[in-house]
């Protein structure tokens, strides 16, 4: 009983790897506004680190524009100055306390290094479920070693987890393939 509770395990680890990627591909931005592109941004506030979207509202009103309305006007420019600062080559502009975010056209040379960030992030997602996979392996000559399966329980648990592996790998693909399609479309 205990190895079919450990299948749920594996499998809801390696669901894990594949919903980080898609967070992580949500904030590349794909050429329209969305407020997920600004997800990651970090504004010190309040003597901590905190996410952006728990300091203000976010919204696209326009293909490409974002607003942040700041809730506390004090933060203001430390908000503006986390956007400037997050790497995503944004430059806000700010307007009391609502920031506006235009977003600039995306050259084809910046599409480019889009698609290898891209790329970057499913190789991560697909390294994390491998290692899912050799961890459930391991477990699994373990329980062999010393007795508690058999060699055809080992064999049809092994190759149960090959087949999540599998799953979730194909899963990995589809969304890189959808964002990459995302970047480069025009």
């Amino acid at each position: 009983m205990s190895a079919t509770l450990d299948l749920k395990d594996i499998n809801k680890r390696m669901d894990g790897a594949v919903e980080v990627l898609r967070r992580e591909l949500a904030g590349l931005r794909a050429g329209r506004a969305s407020t997920s592109l600004l997800e990651p941004v970090v504004v010190e506030a309040y003597g901590a680190e905190m996410p952006l979207n728990q300091l203000a509202t976010i919204s696209a009103p326009e293909p490409r524009l974002l607003t942040v309305q700041v809730w506390d006007r004090s933060l203001v420019k430390a908000v503006e100055k986390a956007i400037r600062n997050a790497g995503l080559g944004l430059n806000p502009m700010t307007d009391g306390a609502l920031i506006r975010v235009p977003l600039p056209e995306l050259s084809e040379e910046r599409r480019q290094e889009l698609v290898k960030v891209a790329h970057k992030y499913a190789e991560q997602a697909r390294v994390a479920v491998r290692n899912v996979r050799r961890d459930a392996i391991e477990t699994l000559r373990r329980m062999l070693k010393e007795g508690e399966l058999s060699e055809d329980e080992f064999h049809r648990l092994q190759e149960k987890v090959q087949k999540l592996t599998d799953e979730h790998v194909a899963a990995i693909n589809r969304l890189l393939e959808q964002k990459e399609k995302d970047i480069l479309t025009v």
